[in-house]
């Protein structure tokens, strides 16, 4: 069975796309290392299918040349690429694995329109050696920064996991077998992955993360790159909520529990935190992909909605969202898919809510039951949501899509805590097998191709990347 442990879910990296930018990335670095001690003079890119169509709007482009470059997307100073990039063009010329070459992006990625089978997203690396190929590799890039590689077995986790999980069902018969509350079943997985302090540093630093996004995002203002003149809001909106000056993320603490908030203004803070991660995914900035970059931005804001209007009710609270979350996405993962290029924005921003609703049922001190039925109302309500961002950027419909999101995860909460899951007709291995019933039906103008939607109906003319 397939051992997905919520650190493969919750990935620290640059924006804006999960599988258009930390795919290629990835793709490109593990490329780049696998070609050892082999002397080569020219590369050449391939992108295929959605990763071609959108992928100039998702800096898949960009992404390939840090990868090979060999700079990592968790540790690379975000403020820097722009720098690293403009020298890389000026010198028309790039050093792979101690070998030196003329390199010009716009000769040598190519986005082509010749179909490619295996994943609508695909990109295919080669290399040269007198003009001679020599070596050649193809991945897929399947959603939430997870790549494959053609024709390479993936290799299982060789380490067990006491309750291994396919499914919701099997979940809860772990659950009823054991008498271990959810969060602890995902616990007892995670620690037999990893050790116990490492699991919980790692958490640690998701959350801490998360919060240099959104502090960043509510300090920053102007316009989006990208061409489309996309106006950053959520340090407006802040303004409008707040008239604390804030610097640090003590003081963003101080201005919100400075006074008592209503529902109106408590829904729009949900709306700032979330439009303030997508922004920042956006301008190319650190984020947690959750389970993508595109949906970013509905995990911290519904988690910074408990944690700043819910009452703390569990010492490990944060540790138990995190947990609840990435099983959760997992079970999509296993049972659908997390590529909206295979199901369309159901696949993102519909298992954030998903996940989000879930975890957040979980620490507000509901039943594993009311966990489970959170997530399936979360989904059920995003089912055959389309994914056709205009220009191919991760801007429009996604930033405001993922306070869409966030509102929704908070309401199925409230829904599930309110009423007995024993009454719900739907589960939520129903709703996720549903999700990847309508995924296959769906129309290829709706996953991520900019081909239908507003991606079609809205006209614009954006610089080439």
């Amino acid at each position: 069975m397939e051992v997905i442990s919520i650190f493969d879910i919750f990935k620290i990296g640059v924006g804006p796309s999960s599988s258009h930018t930390l795919g290629p990335w990835r793709a490109a670095q593990n490329f780049s290392s696998s070609l050892g001690n082999l002397n080569f003079d020219k590369i050449e890119i391939r992108l295929y299918g959605s990763l071609s169509k959108t992928g100039k709007g998702h800096a898949a482009g960009k992404a390939v040349q840090l990868g090979l470059l060999d700079y990592d997307p968790e540790t690379i100073p975000t403020d820097k690429i722009h720098d690293i990039l403009e020298e890389l063009k000026s010198k028309r010329k790039i050093t792979i694995q101690n070998n030196t070459f003329s390199f010009d992006a716009e000769k040598h990625i190519v986005f082509t329109n010749k179909k490619k089978p295996g994943h609508p997203n695909t990109i295919k690396f080669k290399v040269y050696l007198k003009r001679k190929l020599i070596k050649e590799t193809t991945y897929y890039s399947v959603g939430g920064g997870f790549v494959t590689q053609k024709g390479k077995k993936q290799k299982n986790n060789i380490k067990k996991i006491p309750f291994p999980i396919q499914n919701g069902s099997e979940l809860k018969n772990h659950i009823e077998k054991s008498s271990l509350s959810i969060s602890e079943i995902i616990w007892a997985n995670e620690t037999a992955l990893r050790p116990k302090k490492e699991v919980k540093e790692k958490i640690e630093l998701l959350f801490s993360t998360m919060k240099n996004t959104i502090l960043n995002g509510v300090t920053i203002g102007g316009v989006l790159p990208g061409g489309l003149n996309v106006v950053r809001r959520s340090k407006v909106l802040f303004e409008s909520l707040s008239k604390t000056p804030v610097k640090t993320w003590e003081d963003l603490e101080i201005a919100i529990y400075s006074k008592t908030w209503d529902f109106n203004e408590i829904n729009q803070w949900v709306s700032c935190f979330a439009m303030a991660v997508n922004e920042e995914n956006a301008a190319m900035g650190r984020i947690v992909t959750a389970p993508t970059n595109g949906a970013a931005g509905v995990i911290p804001s519904v988690l910074l909605y408990y944690y700043f209007f819910c009452k703390h009710q569990f010492e490990n609270d944060i540790e138990r969202f995190f947990l609840v979350a990435g099983e959760i996405a997992s079970l999509f993962k296993k049972g659908a898919t997390l590529s909206a290029a295979m199901g369309g924005c159901q696949a993102e921003i519909g298992v954030s809510s998903a996940m989000a609703a879930g975890a957040l049922t979980n620490v507000m001190g509901g039943t594993y039951e009311q966990v489970l039925m959170a997530s399936e109302i979360a989904m059920e309500h995003h089912l055959g949501l389309t994914c056709d961002p205009i220009g191919g950027l991760v801007q429009i419909p996604c930033i405001e899509r993922n306070t869409m999101g966030a509102i929704k995860a908070i309401t199925a909460s409230n829904l599930a805590l309110s009423f007995d899951p024993a009454n719900s007709k739907v589960d939520l291995d129903t709703v996720i097998k549903t999700m990847w019933d309508t995924a296959k039906s769906m129309d290829s103008r709706y996953k991520e191709t900019a081909e239908g939607g507003l991606a079609f109906n809205i006209s614009v003319t954006l610089p080439e990347c």
